[in-house]
């Protein structure tokens, strides 16, 4: 049987050897660009155009075309890579190498480039930027921040510009014209926030004018992929509106939880994040609350707060997940070590955490619309990013977005030394031994970064070098916006930072004058995070480009991992080698490859949350994309929408019809039901006028919709203009599927939220979940149409006099 590893490297090889090849026949083209003047290298912008646009012309659907396109595309890679390449040195003074070649090929390609800190990602990037640009469909260059956004638009864009094409920039607080500017220009760079939320406020808008994404959504090149498609995957995106106010239990049930003794009366799962009464704890509850049983069917929204009051208090914690800046609870992204601004928790969590910090609670909001990062980025027509580090997660990547990982060799050797992690029996002897290896690097002048977990070890790493007297920076979550000026010095000679998560993204450490020959930046690392690629970025820092550096991580048994996941290992096996614990220092490779095992462990069940958040908006997607694609055609209309509102008139008279008629016996029809429907939905002025006796249920049917068409007929007399009657019909539709779709939204939020708990009756939540969603959207569409059916027939028109 073939050795499955094997067969993979060998995949990889023959991955890597066409990619190689591809390169080459675009370095062949270096002679010949070279001696282009600037105004024949800038020309053969138009020139690629006109070959794109010829090769699509004939395509017969919108499948062929995209096929056409992506032939064209690759036929003409080398010489417009060339063309970049060459244009790139002319303009900014960058002559991308051959391994970056390689990374622009593989992102041409629609996969994921994996390649080291230092390569130049952002100049890889031009080429496959350029090559798809030229299509004139809009290239996305997706950024984690709006300052890489801004930053890599200004510097990229001279050379884009240079070579013809148009580039916009999308940021968060941007009007809605210029966000219409930046997606109309050839190459647009934004964050994945911004993109998502744009995509959900425009299917929210009711002029097909107001939208700012009018060409769709067609090639995404993603930075730090891993990052965006996979940490930050787990939350969807939700646009909220005003809710149903704000609930007393929410202070009550911190009083509460503020009462109770950890252990006795209540038990925190550390791996699962999520903490719950005991036996003592509910009957405090009941005591404290004055129940008789606090699990009683009418207590079901108090026994919620108490949970999420359990959670804000005992597994969120302040400078760690959160953090609290002008009384609002602001939270970090546990990936980066940045501020998620206009992020909150769902189900009320939010909100136990503001009452648990004493701020003003904010009232829990409505869902309106909400799409996950997944679907959002699927939604592409071609998808590629790159990164230092995402072979550990290749899997999820090519099964959630049928992206191959590529690991593109780097220009130089890595010469940075990564050394075997060392593990304290203490917190205290663990930063002992962190500042007395700090003390000593920094006397000879070798630059140091220093990554800690969260804010709250970073300001209490930044005490103890302020008490050994050593100069430092402190880069978190709490001054990010000095992030750029700390990280221009970080390389310097002496230098000590102090950083959490933030300086392993979309930065690159330079070494000062003479540092290189000291050893480089050396990186210490205070503990590991739960997920493998952050301790390999963080790692990454040093060693950019063949330069010296190395990495040592100083763990500890009371580390928040090794607590959740390896400590009481670790305990056994110091009890059997008979060692001393509080004296003992392990320096051993067995340490790296347990805590990786945990994080292992740590990084599946992100995974498996990740999943399940897809698979519940899976069961929304179809329902959405329908929804959308409906509401896009009524905006996009520019005749009449008779042949959509008159459909949706028929199909209520025949439901209202079918329903009061049930039964065998037309004795025993609603006969009264069916009138008082055309009074109050179908005709104005009508008072029970319309006679339904002795008439089959067909002729009933007939009859009403007559009626329906006299008042449609009568309507548009009065709206003698075409597009003030296409107005009309499309607000009437617009208002229906906008208030019932929200309303259906948030249902199946709260639905969500609420059917996990059938699992202790045997039942499969997702499997209930899909059923009630899909019973749920079908009385959607019958309410839609019955208030569109109502609003317009009864709506009276007058026909405005000048």
């Amino acid at each position: 049987m073939a050795n499955p590893v094997r067969k993979l490297l060998d995949n990889s090889k023959r991955q890597l050897k066409k990619i190689d090849k591809i390169a080459d026949q675009v370095e062949s083209y270096a002679d010949t660009m070279s001696v282009m003047s600037d105004e024949a290298l800038q020309a053969k912008t138009a020139e690629f155009k006109q070959r794109i646009k010829e090769a699509t012309a004939n395509s017969k659907d919108k499948e062929a075309e995209l096929k056409d396109l992506n032939k064209i595309l690759s036929d003409i890679l080398p010489e417009a890579f060339a063309v970049s390449r060459e244009a790139a040195k002319r303009v900014l003074g960058l002559y991308p190498f051959h391994v970056q070649i390689m990374g622009a090929i593989v992102l041409n390609e629609g996969n994921l480039a994996e390649m080291k800190t230092g390569e130049g990602k952002t100049l890889t990037a031009t080429m496959a930027v350029y090559l798809n640009a030229l299509a004139g469909r809009g290239v996305h260059v997706v950024t984690v921040n709006d300052y890489l956004s801004k930053r890599d638009a200004e510097q990229m864009g001279q050379l884009y510009n240079w070579l013809g094409l148009t580039v916009g920039v999308n940021v968060g607080d941007d009007s809605p014209e210029d966000k219409r500017a930046a997606y109309d220009a050839d190459i647009t760079y934004s964050t994945n926030f911004n993109i998502g939320f744009d995509y959900l406020r425009d299917n929210m808008v009711t002029r097909a004018e107001d939208r700012v994404m009018q060409r769709g959504l067609n090639f995404a090149l993603i930075d730090e992929a891993d990052s965006i498609l996979i940490d930050t995957a787990r939350t969807p995106l939700i646009i909220s509106g005003p809710g149903s106010g704000i609930s007393p239990l929410y202070e009550q049930a911190d009083r509460f939880v503020k009462t109770l003794t950890r252990d006795d009366d209540y038990k925190v799962d550390e791996e699962a994040k999520n903490t719950t009464l005991t036996s003592e704890g509910i009957k405090n509850a009941e005591v404290f609350f004055n129940l008789d049983n606090l699990y009683d069917a009418e207590n079901t929204a108090l026994t919620h707060h108490i949970d999420q009051a359990l959670r804000a208090n005992f597994n969120y914690l302040r400078d760690k997940d959160y953090v609290v800046q002008d009384g609002e609870i602001k939270l970090i992204d546990q990936s980066t070590g940045r501020i998620s601004d206009g992020t909150r928790l769902s189900d009320g969590l939010h909100q136990a955490i503001e009452a648990k910090e004493g701020v003003e609670i904010r009232e829990e909001n409505k869902s309106m619309a909400q799409i996950t990062y997944q679907n959002l980025f699927r939604m592409y027509k071609k998808l590629s990013g790159m990164t230092g580090t995402a072979k550990t997660e290749e899997e999820e990547l090519r099964e959630i977005y049928n992206m191959d990982v590529v690991q593109i060799p780097t220009n130089k050797p890595v010469l940075r030394v990564d050394e075997a992690d060392v593990l304290y029996p203490s917190l205290e002897s663990k930063y002992n031994a962190v500042i007395k290896e700090v003390t000593e690097l920094h006397a000879k002048g070798q630059p140091v970064l220093l990554g800690t977990g969260s804010v709250e070890s970073s300001e209490l790493v930044s005490k103890l070098l302020t008490a050994h007297h050593i100069p430092h920076n402190v880069l978190n979550a709490k001054n990010n916006e000095k992030e750029a000026e700390i990280i221009a010095n970080a390389g310097q000679r002496g230098a000590v930072t102090v950083a959490t998560n933030m300086a392993g993204r979309g930065t690159d450490i330079k070494l000062g004058p003479g540092v290189n020959e000291l050893g480089g930046l050396a990186v210490i690392a205070t503990e590991r995070h739960e997920s493998r690629r952050i301790d390999n970025q963080l790692r990454g820092r040093a060693g950019r480009q063949g330069d010296n550096g190395f990495s040592k991580f100083f763990l500890s048994l009371q580390d928040d991992l090794m607590i959740r996941f390896g400590a009481e290992r670790v305990r056994m096996l110091l009890q059997r080698m008979n060692m001393d614990e509080e004296d003992t220092v392990i320096t051993s490779r067995w340490i790296t490859r347990s805590v990786e095992s945990a994080q292992k462990r740590v990084e599946g069940n992100n995974y498996d949350t990740r999943k399940n958040v897809l698979q519940y908006d899976d069961v929304v997607r179809e329902q959405r994309e329908l929804i959308y694609r409906e509401r896009d055609e009524v905006l996009d209309e520019k005749k009449s929408l008779d042949e959509v509102l008159m459909p949706m008139v028929k199909r209520t008279i025949d439901r209202v019809v079918d329903a009061q008629t049930e039964e065998t016996d037309p004795a025993k029809w609603h006969l009264d039901e069916i009138t008082n429907f055309v009074d109050n939905a179908l005709s104005v002025g009508s008072n029970g006028m319309v006679r339904l006796q002795n008439m089959s249920r067909q002729e009933m049917k007939d009859k009403l919709f007559s009626v329906a068409q006299q008042s449609f007929n009568e309507k548009k007399k009065v709206l003698n203009e075409d597009d003030q009657m296409l107005a009309f019909e499309r607000i009437v539709i617009l208002r229906a599927v906008d208030q019932h779709w929200t309303d259906h939204i948030d249902s199946l939020d709260r639905l969500r939220q609420g059917v996990g708990l059938r699992g202790y009756g045997q039942l499969n939540p997702l499997i209930e979940y899909q059923n009630e969603a899909f019973a749920n959207f079908n009385k959607m569409i019958e309410d839609i149409e019955y208030d569109a059916t109502r609003t317009f027939m009864k709506s009276e028109i007058r026909q405005r006099i000048a």
